[in-house]
């Protein structure tokens, strides 16, 4: 049995990074990763075309530092996502075209909806990072869904309606099935509603030249030789003053182990012994969110030559909003759409001929009859990979932070955790992963001094 420093779990971001540091401090380190490839829920599918598409985690933006600081060192461009032109809103079986940030709606919903935002922004402020349950008001928050709250707070249908749009598209969940206080800490972990949401100044405002996996398979190049692929842990054992990690009928030994990978599927590896009781709760409480990523690859952005933007937001059907995910050189027109939450989950009950169908009817609806044809369709469910099991990360139920939430980074003997969910700052996003996976390598190094 080869032993090791430290075995990494999960060669996404968090994995990738955790693993680097501990390199770099001069530590024997291996990495499992039970796919044939690096980058975790981050994976750019490279076409027949000449372009790609990132599947999974695709954009960056202002103070996601580390992210941009990797992308520095590893010579990776970044390049702004495309918004110029019109916007476009479909409400009520009709298409409006709008300038600027602000969409077309009634102006009691409007105000109402800004209310809404700037409550919650409020709110955020008071959340303790590091302890969400400590923060002023925990329980109460905790007690409540952010789709009750948001009906509390907006009288307007249309502002719930919209309100609902953004949630789904931040949380890929369903509102009814996000705590507040789960909210209200994922606000404040990125800064804002309006960081959440926007494209310039925002999360969505640049993407990576290549595709957002090449930061990773620029990392992972340095150290190929730590990466064993093809090979998912089964099994956990702590014993004495070190571990046993058993993965695919191989056998390694450890002083610390490094999960990193979602919490729902960590509780899946069988532990001896058994996890306490509060940490197998808190993976049974914490389920992924779900999302369908749908694409539309035509000749050239027909859209731009309209002086539209191909962003598109509307509460009803299965795509609810779009983005122009072209290549930075526009050499192909490519149109992304999200199926989100609740729509996503009925979006898998189809045939892929049906989600073609449903896919190009939105864009087609959206953005006229040059949509209907495209060089080349595709779409992808996270909910079906294997070692992710859902997109973009664990959502907190009600409940679940105040009662078992201070087991999410505690570490479990010569356990740890990593991943995007166990990152305060940049919860659920690629800058998050990164910064867990600093993190982890912080307390292993003090573990091992």
């Amino acid at each position: 049995m080869n032993t090791y420093d430290v075995v990494v779990i999960g060669a996404g971001y968090a994995g990738l990074t955790a693993t680097r540091h501990l390199l770099k401090a001069n530590k024997n380190v291996l990495l499992l990763e039970a796919r044939d490839r690096v980058g975790g829920r981050v994976f750019t599918q490279n076409l027949d075309s000449g372009t790609y598409v990132d599947l999974g985690g695709a954009w960056i933006g202002p103070t996601q530092d580390h992210i941009y600081a990797l992308a520095r060192e590893f010579g990776v461009e970044t390049f702004p996502t495309y918004d110029t032109g019109k916007s476009t809103q479909y409400f009520r079986d009709k298409i409006k075209r709008y300038g600027g940030l602000i969409p077309p709606l009634p102006i009691g919903a409007l105000l109402s909806l800004d209310a809404a935002i700037k409550r919650m922004n409020k709110l955020a402020k008071s959340i303790n990072l590091a302890a969400p349950w400590q923060s002023p008001n925990a329980n109460y928050w905790d007690a409540m869904t952010l789709a009750s709250w948001m009906h509390q707070q907006m009288s307007f249908q249309t502002a719930r309606d919209f309100f609902k749009v953004a949630a789904e598209a931040i949380w890929a969940a369903d509102p009814a099935d996000i705590s507040m206080l789960h909210a209200l800490f994922y606000v404040k972990s990125a800064g804002s509603l309006e960081l959440l949401m926007n494209i310039k100044g925002g999360a969505q405002e640049e993407r990576i030249v290549g595709g957002a996996q090449t930061i990773a398979n620029k990392m992972a190049a340095t150290f190929a030789d730590k990466i064993c692929f093809n090979s998912p842990v089964k099994t956990i054992l702590q014993e004495g003053d070190g571990v046993k990690i058993i993965a695919k009928e191989k056998e390694y030994g450890a002083k610390k182990v490094i999960v990193a990978i979602p919490p729902t599927l960590a509780g899946r590896i069988d532990y001896q012994p058994i996890m306490p009781a509060n940490r197998d709760s808190l993976t049974q409480r914490m389920p992924m969110g779900s999302v369908w990523k749908t694409y539309a690859i035509y000749d050239k952005p027909f859209w731009r030559d309209a002086g539209l933007n191909a962003l598109a937001a509307t509460p009803s059907g299965y795509i609810t909003v779009t983005f122009d995910n072209s290549p930075k050189d526009g050499s192909k027109g490519i149109l992304m759409g999200f199926v989100l939450g609740n729509q996503a989950k009925a979006f898998s009950e189809l045939s892929a001929a049906q989600r073609r169908q449903e896919a190009l009817a939105a864009f087609t609806t959206f953005f006229g009859k040059k949509a209907q044809n495209p060089v080349q369709y595709l779409d992808h469910s996270w909910a079906t990979e294997e070692w992710s099991r859902g997109c973009y990360a664990g959502v907190m139920p009600p409940g679940v932070w105040t009662s078992v939430g201070k087991t999410l980074r505690a570490p479990v003997g010569h356990i740890h955790w990593a991943g995007t969910e166990t990152a305060e700052v940049w919860n659920g996003y690629i800058e998050g992963a990164v910064r867990s996976g600093e993190r982890v390598a912080k307390e292993i190094l003090e573990c091992l001094a």
